[in-house]
């Protein structure tokens, strides 16, 4: 047997947020094998073991603690490239995140193993049964019959979650035992089928056979299924011989048992899709030449380029052309998007052009999928050239990406808020294309204001624009609708006012589709007592329950808390109870009672929580058979509807009044991306705005189109009251359920922070909704300046975080950290 060599180490990265790494020994034999971006099962702690990924391989013998061996190396090749880990390296530094915490973001959860604890009887157990509890003797006679119980299934066992207090005296008595034993989580999915055995290949042996079933005629239907369905292959499905003879499952099994067909089991793919006719290169229109012309331009001298084109303007045929290009190289590409909604249209679209080399990873995919993507992403698999996905596609383990599209690149929706690490995945793959070599895509028709200052101010980025929509379809026609007014003069129905109304007519005579834009989902956000005033409040989160009417609930935004809506006030017990305020449930029962016989539908997070729900309600909607939909700001993002005439925004003031800088920038790319859903073909769009403040200059912006004018006005402010692009921002959160413990921990966090940065400290100030999931939150808000060094401003940080933390009264607060909080 070989033994440990106290010289050889490896360092590796825990799914756990620790500060540091851990170094483990291993054998010589391990360590000439070992390479960095290999998992291996390592102990921690008393006596968990988890899944670790390798770091470094060295021989310097660690002296601050007692170094352990390692459990087990658990793959043949490295499943993490070393460009991978330099990039996570950089997220851990940039966004101050622990390794730990990216590799949980990372990796697929199924290839992240962890020990369980299992139970099983005492070698040596005395025990008299009658001394047992009922729970206890349901725990030992289930051991009787299955040696080894995992802690889930003896929870299943007793109907029971907290089972502690039911095995401590078991574990005290020393009648069961605990281990902790690895749990593989991935399983490949099988498919079962069936071959003839070979003594029955041939004319003889066919003969030979059905001599053998002249009796059954139901199994000679089978073989003869069989016979037909095996031209290609020995091997068939059983589910597709099921389906052809209209067998049974115990018709194929008897079979099998008779040694006429053989069993196996083969690993398929979960994601194949059927193949697709690949279409003939596209034309560009001159402005698409162009504007490709000039990227590529830019690209000799620049990693990056910002591509401004209005909606409708053809940036996706570009951006074909592009990963053309780089596919003839031999390279990957990735393609990310704000929106799983938009994953759809784009796959459906990119296929017609890159038959099956397009693969789709995002979080709706369940932990075995997301695993098979991964393996032939990290392969370099054919199916896997182009990747569509969501922010968390940036951790695939690309080899070779050649170009990097960064599609509605000012959307919020990519920067991860919750959990760590906080990243922002259009700065985050900027960093990733350099690493590789590649190059940068960001497109928007409202770009953020960063990044168009970065292009047209810093000069960091190039810059192409395209001002034209294809095939010259002009843009919509922007009309805003003074409620104030409307609802004076009593031109209100509902929520709509007599000129949306008009309009919607006029689009459904012409067989022409409409979108409802409300930025709110559920049916009312408050709902409260006419008589005392009394609004139900969530228990867990300083916030109000938002009326859910279908469901006939009391819903929390925040937590998930739900309840079902009494007949009575819960203060005074007066039943005149009525809603506040308004969202998209309310819009499509509006829209059903004021247009009967249109087909109404609802897009937001309540309509689209399984897997396949966005892809069902676009699908309908493009084939037709949807004339209405009602959305929030899912609706908005780079959607590509044929047949949208108009656009309605029931109400756009509480977009713009709400307490955040980006407030009025974020309104602008709203109203102008919703706006650019109307009248993408030949008939010109229309857009119906309404609003309480017409006159505000951001909606007279959107109605312009003034994207540069929106641009100067917000930098302007920005500059004079020091916001990005000027200064950048790092948000510090303190959290804790004793709210005097976090108004004391954030005084104390902010004074030492001041006496550092000065006036470049604000706060600490409680948020709007100051309790969540029964934590109050308290921020800071750390101002740089461009001349002040960012990772000096980091350690500064990071320092005055530990000394916070070191204290005794403030060591259960948690400090979050986020950089860039924009």
């Amino acid at each position: 047997m070989q033994q440990l060599s106290h010289n050889f180490y490896i360092d590796v990265i825990l799914p756990l947020p620790l500060e540091r790494n851990f170094s483990y020994a291993v054998t010589q034999a391990e360590f000439e094998f070992i390479q960095p971006g290999i998992r291996v099962a390592v102990p921690f702690g008393k006596s968990k073991v988890y899944t670790a990924l390798v770091l470094k391989c060295h021989r310097n013998t660690p002296t601050a603690y007692e170094v352990k061996s390692i459990h087990s190396i658990l793959d043949e090749t490295a499943v993490v490239h070393s460009v991978q880990l330099r990039h996570w390296l950089w997220i851990s530094e940039y966004y101050m995140c622990t390794l730990g915490e990216v590799l949980s973001a990372a990796l697929p959860n199924a290839l992240l193993l962890q020990s369980e604890s299992v139970i099983s009887v005492h070698p040596h157990a005395k025990f008299d049964e009658c001394n047992l509890s009922d729970d206890q003797y349901l725990i030992i006679e289930a051991l009787e019959q299955e040696p080894r119980l995992r802690v889930d299934a003896v929870q299943a066992i007793l109907g029971k979650k907290q089972i502690f207090q039911v095995l401590k005296p078991l574990i005290e008595a020393n009648i069961i035992t605990t281990n902790q034993e690895l749990v593989h989580k991935y399983k490949p999915k099988l498919l079962r089928s069936v071959s003839l055995d070979v003594k029955f290949k041939g004319e003889k042996g066919l003969e030979e056979l059905l001599n053998q079933l002249y009796r059954s005629k139901k199994l000679k239907e089978i073989i003869l299924a069989y016979f037909s369905l095996s031209k290609d292959s020995e091997l068939v499905s059983v589910s597709d011989l099921k389906k052809m003879s209209n067998a049974s499952s115990a018709q194929i099994k008897s079979l099998i048992d008779k040694f006429i067909f053989e069993e196996h089991f083969i690993e398929v793919d979960r994601l194949k899709l059927d193949g697709f006719a690949i279409e003939k290169s596209i034309t560009l229109s001159p402005e698409q030449t162009e504007a490709l012309a000039n990227i590529k331009t830019v690209f000799e001298h620049k990693e990056a380029c910002l591509l401004h084109g209005v909606t409708s303007s053809g940036k996706t045929e570009i951006y074909v052309k592009m990963i053309e290009e780089v596919l003839k190289e031999g390279q990957q590409a990735l393609f990310l998007v704000p929106e799983i909604a938009l994953t759809s249209q784009l796959v459906l679209r990119l296929k017609h052009y890159f038959g099956d080399q397009i693969d789709v990873y995002h979080s709706r995919f369940s932990p075995n999928e997301r695993v098979e993507i991964w393996n032939r992403v990290l392969k370099n698999s054919e199916n896997s050239r182009v990747v569509i996905g969501a922010r968390s596609s940036l951790f695939l383990p690309f080899s070779n990406l050649g170009l990097l599209i960064v599609d509605e690149e000012h959307e919020p929706s990519y920067k991860q808020f919750d959990p760590a690490p906080r990243y922002h995945a259009r700065d985050a793959a900027i960093v990733l294309a350099k690493l590789h070599g590649a190059k940068t895509i960001l497109g928007s028709a409202t770009p953020s204001i960063e990044s168009y200052f970065n292009a047209k101010k810093h000069n960091k980025y190039g810059y192409v624009s395209l001002t034209k929509r294809y095939n010259d379809v002009v843009l919509p026609d922007i009309e805003l609708v003074d409620l104030k007014d409307k609802y004076k003069r009593k031109r209100m129905k509902g929520h709509f006012s007599d000129r949306l109304i008009s309009e919607i007519e006029q689009s459904l005579s012409e067989s022409q589709q409409i979108i409802l834009f409300q930025n709110r989902r559920g049916y009312a956000p408050i709902l409260s007592c006419n008589t005392c005033g009394h609004t139900p409040e969530c228990p867990n989160c300083d916030v109000s329950l938002t009326y859910h009417q279908h469901a006939n609930q009391l819903r929390c935004h925040y937590c998930s808390y739900g309840t079902v809506v009494k007949n009575e006030c819960g203060a005074c017990n007066s039943v005149d109870l009525d809603t506040k305020g308004f969202g998209t449930e309310q819009i499509q029962e509006e829209t059903l009672a004021l247009f009967p016989d249109a087909k109404v539908a609802r897009m937001d997070l309540d309509t689209t929580r399984g897997k396949y729900s966005y892809d069902r309600i676009i699908q309908k909607f493009e084939r037709k058979e949807i004339d209405i939909l009602v959305g929030t700001q899912m609706l908005t993002k780079g959607l590509d509807f044929r047949d949208v005439k108009l656009v309605g925004v029931l109400n756009a003031d509480h977009l713009i009044n709400f307490p955040d800088f980006r407030a009025h920038e974020r309104c602008y790319q709203l109203l102008q991306q919703v706006s650019g859903r109307a009248g993408r073909t030949k008939t010109r769009g229309k857009v119906i705005i309404q609003s309480y403040n017409p006159d505000h200059n951001i909606l007279q912006q959107v109605s312009s189109n003034q994207y540069v004018k929106m641009f100067e006005e917000q930098t302007y402010q920005r500059r004079i009251y020091k916001y990005p692009p000027y200064f950048r921002l790092i948000k510090i959160t303190l959290k804790h359920r004793d709210y005097n413990r976090v108004n004391e921990g954030a005084t104390w966090l902010a004074t030492a922070l001041s006496q550092v940065f000065g006036p470049y400290v604000l706060g600490p100030e409680f948020p709007p909704v100051s309790r969540i999931r029964n934590l109050y939150h308290k921020n800071i808000l750390v101002k740089i300046p461009e001349d002040q060094s960012l990772q000096k401003t980091k350690d500064v940080i990071h320092r005055v975080k530990n000394s916070f933390l070191s204290t005794k009264l403030f060591r259960p607060v948690r400090v979050v950290i986020n950089v860039d909080n924009y």
